[in-house]
């Protein structure tokens, strides 16, 4: 092989190692394209689902259903406090006796909290009741839901109730009308007795038509 063959054949060694080196050190080119999750069943370009945000959890009200008897606003603020710090409570009453409806809403100041409690207690058996506890989201908390929680709940006095309506003042119409009634029992009572076939000499009534002076006024002489 003579001098001139030897330095082409040196110059075809340099480009095919040149021309390796170069492939090798080429990075490939990535796709800038973000990548799609689905494709649209009407045809068209690929669609990247939208990024949906976490709903966070902000409901701190609970409902408590199946309350037993005195289970009532204290005894249920001392046993949820075990939970956490517990803002207000609610027990629903009747607006006329005053007494429980068997259910009522609790208020926690955290919403973990609440959702724990809620999961704890749901189907608690309680003084031989299955408490019923569920978690009450936000939109359905009304302002009328706590109104007169603070009030203390005070028994009805039926006994003074009828104590005044007996003893009150009455006119003289008054008084009449309250003896046609009387007269007008004690009637009935006669022909149910009579319907019976009972004998039986039913007393007279005795009265005055006259109200008695509730209150006796004597002179300063």
């Amino acid at each position: 092989m003579g001098a001139k063959a030897k330095k082409a054949l040196k110059k075809n060694m340099k480009k095919i190692s040149a021309s390796s080196s170069s492939s090798q050190l080429a990075v490939p080119q990535q796709n800038t394209k973000p990548s799609a999750d689905f494709l649209p069943l009407g045809g068209g370009p690929a669609r990247k689902a939208p990024v949906t945000k976490p709903v966070e959890n902000k409901a701190t009200v609970l409902y408590i259903g199946r309350l037993p008897h005195g289970f009532y606003e204290t005894e249920i603020e001392a046993f949820f406090t075990q939970f956490g710090t517990v803002k207000r409570v609610r027990v629903a009453r009747n607006k006329k006796t005053g007494k429980s409806k068997h259910f009522g809403f609790i208020q926690f100041e955290d919403a973990e909290v609440a959702e724990i409690a809620a999961g704890a207690m749901n189907d608690y058996l309680l003084l031989e009741h299955m408490l019923q506890v569920r978690v009450v989201p936000p939109e359905l908390v009304k302002p009328n839901l706590w109104k007169g929680f603070k009030s203390q709940y005070k028994p009805v006095d039926w006994v003074q109730i009828e104590r005044k309506q007996h003893n009150k003042e009455r006119t003289l119409e008054e008084h009449r009308k309250m003896l046609h009634k009387v007269v007008k029992r004690d009637q009935k009572r006669r022909k149910r007795i009579e319907a019976a076939g009972i004998e039986y000499q039913c007393p007279e009534l005795v009265g005055n038509t006259q109200p008695l002076p509730k209150k006796i006024k004597f002179s300063d002489d």
